[in-house]
């Protein structure tokens, strides 16, 4: 029977190693002894030229380790090591199956609490635990965000929601990074905040927009109300949706743990980078009508003078 394939990095620890010894029979016993006494000493100097020749030869040896294994080891800086907050402050544009899986946003609820219009997005159950099918949240979220880019690029405005304590800055900052077509509730969603909009906003339903174009909750068990009212205000929502929650809850459902802050951290970040590609493209295209616009008015100045 063949013996098993030697790991790379194992061979060449073993090369290492072997090379080392190698160099270090054809030192002189001489060069040995003061090597010795030097690494015994606390402060050793270099006075002959066996201390000379131990010196060198323990700096190729380290030279030696660095060439050998750096391309097996890791390319990771300090600048582009994962920090635990950077879904929340430097999010990514695209995410993975992977960085789902590490947000742990494959975590549902008991099998046994298992909403029955759930099971397309279930991939199974370990431990009494409902498994959410990450291969379906991901074009799901995709598709969520083109949605967000689509509303923003068109200039609707785009109101996040996270009532609980943890969610807060997360909507927050996603709000933010879109710029002043978002809006966001940290707090609790106020009843008839848009069924009754004469009573809260008073006279500035005529001059301000009232009503968002697109609303994103992170939450939607508990923001059932502001649900029913965007439903009435024929206004689409975004949400995530747990293994005990019926995924018609909202328009574009995306399947996910609803209770943990990093995945919540992790969509409301490609969501909010999305609405703020769109929001730019949007600039961009006020920029270029204002462009065009000046430019057949000096064509009309023109063609009259």
């Amino acid at each position: 029977m063949s013996l098993p394939t030697m790991r790379p990095w194992l061979a060449a620890a073993r090369t290492c190693c072997s090379s080392s010894r190698t160099a270090s029979s054809h030192l002189p016993s001489a060069a040995r002894a003061q090597s010795t006494a030097a690494a015994a000493s606390a402060a050793p100097r270099l006075k002959s030229q066996a201390d000379w020749d131990q010196f060198r030869l323990e700096k190729g040896k380290v030279r030696h380790l660095i060439d050998v294994f750096s391309e097996h080891g890791s390319t990771q800086t300090a600048e582009s090591t994962f920090h635990l907050r950077d879904q929340l402050h430097k999010p990514t544009r695209n995410t993975t199956v992977s960085a789902l899986l590490a947000a742990g946003a494959h975590f549902g609820h008991a099998a046994s609490r298992m909403n029955p219009n759930f099971m397309p997005y279930a991939y199974g159950t370990r431990a009494g635990i409902t498994i959410i099918d990450l291969d379906s949240t991901l074009p799901l979220l995709r598709r969520a965000a083109n949605v967000t880019r689509a509303v923003a690029r068109a200039g609707g405005q785009i109101v996040f929601i996270g009532t609980r304590p943890d969610l807060k800055p997360v909507v927050q900052k996603a709000a933010e990074r879109i710029g002043p077509l978002a809006y966001y509730v940290g707090e609790r969603w106020l009843p008839g905040t848009l069924t009754n909009k004469l009573e809260f906003f008073k006279d500035q339903t005529e001059t301000t927009k009232v009503t968002p174009d697109l609303a994103i909750i992170l939450n939607p068990v508990n923001n059932q109300n502001a649900i029913r009212e965007f439903a009435a205000e024929h206004v689409p929502t975004i949400g995530i949706i747990d293994s005990n929650v019926d995924p018609r809850l909202v328009m574009y459902p995306i399947p996910a743990n609803d209770e943990n802050t990093r995945a919540a951290e992790l969509i409301g970040g490609v969501l909010s980078i999305a609405g703020r590609e769109g929001a730019a493209l949007y600039a961009q295209d006020l920029r270029a009508k204002a462009i065009v616009e000046a430019k057949r008015a000096r064509q009309r100045s023109l063609r009259f003078n």
